[in-house]
């Protein structure tokens, strides 16, 4: 029999290999000193704790291949949930708490789960939503606590881990629908394995390390990268009113090595860092994604970091990694997009030809060379296949091969290729028969150095009479205004004969009077460029929509749709 692929057979191994390390770590109050009290529990602790739930779980009758929600806090349960079900070869279906209940609604009732694991507040809502919940025949109470654990229900008996191969469901992402309606993304336990492994590889993470997540779903790479977790003191339906302080004291406290998270987290860390002349000398990388690094953040990461380096990942969750940079690679003072470093080991990147129709080929697609911007599309094995119960949006993301013969992706790892030199453009040879490529839905182009520059979403684009304008070169210009937090480029009229405007937010110490002298300063930038000196028309708006996860994509076709009734500022061109 084939070895299992299963991702769950990790927490074991790493249990057997450092039984006492802490593997996870849940804050539950303070001491008398200020320091933070963790519930700690080591991988040996962590294996039996995902035992018993394995334990539980089957009593309950979860079965393998069944869909099972889950509705429960970060930390302990999430973990042990996930990596139970995960043995038990049943898949979880995993949905952003915070994207409002009428999109969750829809996603539970696309995912038509079986079972229900939730707490008390999650199995309220399936009885008043009942019709929603329809599929349900399983309903399993948890406790709402993040520290909650089965105490007396551990049990000694190890559990099996189900014989899973590598194209077998794992369990279904939920995008976070910052363009259009949140979809699920079906991952398969070979996905999970690549991840894993790209991740390690590409960033020389070593077990032993203490990892801080800024998004729950990140701490489950942890047991089989060999890390200890440490949860953070954070909301994560409100990632935004996170309290920099608490992060600040739990990376110093704990040693933590790696951090993921936004650049609107990171952003407020930094600036808390800055103000109170602190420094995190143990952090030797942050993985900051989500959104564009600003330039400013790039900066700050340098100052606060003296042994480490920000590093900012490129994908989406329908594929991730695909690329990397890092803050001594970075070109801070581009107005030409955002680099987004160059593809990782086994992974191959093309740009091709704008459309917004299905392409069902890969022989069918346009791909353009170096300094041409286009649609980034993109293959390896992190890269996922279809959205769940959604053939539509399936056909329009995914790209498919010819079978042919070719060098198969195996054949292609033997020539011991060194990181960062995944493929790209018209170098690419054939990929292998079979192999699916994803449309990122952004658009970019590739440098003469083989990097990949991100210039926006391709929804986001604007069409204008003299052709396409795209947001984040433009949107770099005008960032470099103090007075700016935010800023959106957005279009006016109807596709093909947009006008270019731009929304602005400012800080809220600022006196409401000054947006017509703040308009003329942006005005005076936009003059500066080519591509921005078009932009006449400034909007104000006191708070921008951005997504839940990450709290830093924003909402460009909402604001566009505000300003469509709002009142701009046209400043004076002249000097």
């Amino acid at each position: 029999m084939a070895e299992s692929a299963n991702i769950a057979r990790h927490l074991p191994l790493m249990a057997a290999r450092q039984p006492e390390m802490a593997a996870l770590k849940i804050p539950r109050g303070r001491l008398r000193s200020g320091a933070i009290n963790y519930l700690t529990l080591s991988f040996a602790e962590l294996d039996a704790e995902v035992d018993a739930w394995v334990a539980k779980l089957s009593t309950r009758g979860v079965r393998r291949e069944d869909r099972v929600l889950v509705m429960v806090r970060q930390g302990l349960p999430l973990i042990a949930a996930a990596f139970a079900l995960f043995k038990l070869g049943a898949v979880p279906v995993i949905i952003d708490p915070g994207m409002g209940r009428k999109n969750f609604l829809a996603c539970v009732a696309r995912s038509k789960p079986r079972i229900l694991l939730g707490i008390p507040l999650a199995q309220i809502l399936s009885c008043v939503f009942r019709s929603t919940f329809k599929t349900v025949d399983v309903r399993i109470w948890v406790r709402g606590s993040a520290t909650a654990r089965l105490g007396a229900e551990i049990i000694k008996h190890k559990s099996e881990i189900v014989n899973s191969s590598a194209g077998d469901l794992a369990a279904i992402l939920f995008t976070s629908g910052s363009t259009g309606a949140p979809k699920g993304v079906c991952y398969e336990h070979g996905m999970f394995e690549a991840q894993v492994q790209l991740i390690r590889d590409t960033y020389d993470i070593q077990p032993g390390e203490v990892d801080l997540p800024m998004l729950p779903i990140f701490a489950l790479f942890n047991p089989a990268l060999g890390m200890t977790t440490i949860v953070p003191e954070i909301d994560p339906s409100r990632p935004a009113a996170v309290d920099p302080a608490k992060i600040v004291q739990a990376i110093l406290q704990e040693g933590v090595t790696n951090s993921f998270g936004s650049p609107t987290l990171w952003d407020k860390i930094a600036l808390h860092c800055i103000t109170h002349q602190l420094k995190l000398p143990g952090v030797r990388r942050i993985l900051c994604a989500g959104a564009p690094v600003p330039a400013m953040l790039w900066d700050k990461s340098r100052i606060f970091l003296p042994h480490g380096a920000m590093h900012s990942p490129y994908g989406a969750t329908e594929a991730l990694p695909i690329c990397s940079i890092s803050s001594s690679e970075i070109h801070a003072n581009s107005t030409a997009g955002a680099c987004v470093g160059r593809p990782l080991n086994g992974i191959e990147v093309r740009i091709i030809g704008l459309t917004d129709a299905r392409i069902a080929n890969i022989s069918d697609a346009r791909a353009l060379p170096a300094g041409e911007v286009g649609e980034i599309i993109v293959c390896g094995p992190v890269v996922t296949k279809a959205y769940d119960a959604l053939p539509e949006a399936t056909a329009l993301a995914k790209i498919q091969t010819p079978n042919f013969k070719s060098q198969t992706t195996n054949e292609a790892q033997e020539t011991k290729e060194p990181l960062g030199t995944g493929r790209l453009g018209s170098e690419l040879s054939a990929p292998p028969n079979g192999a699916v490529w994803h449309r990122m839905g952004d658009c970019g182009y590739l440098d003469t150095a083989g990097r990949l520059w991100f210039v926006g979403r391709k929804a986001e684009r604007l069409e204008t009479p003299s052709g396409p304008v795209f947001t984040e070169p433009c949107e770099q210009v005008f960032r470099r205004n103090d007075c700016v937090v935010r800023c959106a480029l957005i279009g006016l009229g109807p596709r093909g004969s947009q006008t270019p405007a731009l929304v602005v937010q400012i800080w809220e110490m600022l006196d409401p009077r000054e947006k017509p002298v703040i308009a003329r300063g942006l005005r005076q930038l936009a003059l500066q460029h080519p591509h921005t000196a078009g932009i006449t028309k400034f909007f104000f708006h006191p708070s921008f929509p951005v997504d839940v996860r990450h709290n830093a994509k924003i909402h460009r076709l909402t604001l566009a749709q505000w300003a469509a009734t709002a009142t701009a500022y046209e400043p004076d061109s002249s000097p």
